[in-house]
């Protein structure tokens, strides 16, 4: 696990916008059995990928028209048990970290890996996620 003086910080990042932890297995539960949309971000201590993914869901949550219902976190390497629960709902991709995901009445609809993270910018990720809300979001 890594340490808390380094996860903390980043974790903040999405929870001081409105982002609700997912920190159990039973809250991932709990919450992809709801009704409506759900973003799952799976933020990450990665310098280049999560340094673009947070600042981008971030920038789509603020920016879309239509927004999910839901907006949760849960931090890899640090939330271990949340994490592993939310990875089981994304099969068959690999686990990926960071990653974001949204469902749709608990079904995954629309994901993005590390691999589409990578050397893209925040707006670009913000863009991606906007169109996705567009399409499935009230």
């Amino acid at each position: 696990m890594y340490p808390e003086e380094i996860v903390i910080p980043m974790k903040e990042e999405l929870t001081e916008n409105g982002f609700s932890e997912l920190l159990t297995a039973e809250a991932v539960e709990t919450t992809l059995a709801e009704k409506g949309t759900t973003l799952v971000m799976i933020n990450s201590v990665c310098g280049c990928s999560a340094g673009t993914a947070r600042p981008g869901v971030l920038m789509a949550v603020h920016n879309a028209a239509k927004k999910p219902d839901n907006i949760t976190t849960s931090f890899a390497g640090f939330d271990v048990e949340a994490v592993n629960k939310v990875r089981e709902h994304l099969m068959p991709y690999p686990p990926s970290s960071p990653a974001i995901a949204l469902f749709k009445d608990g079904k995954l609809v629309h994901y993005i890996e590390r691999h589409n993270i990578e050397g893209r910018s925040a707006q670009m990720i913000a863009e991606n996620l906007i169109g996705a809300f567009e399409q499935h979001c009230n």
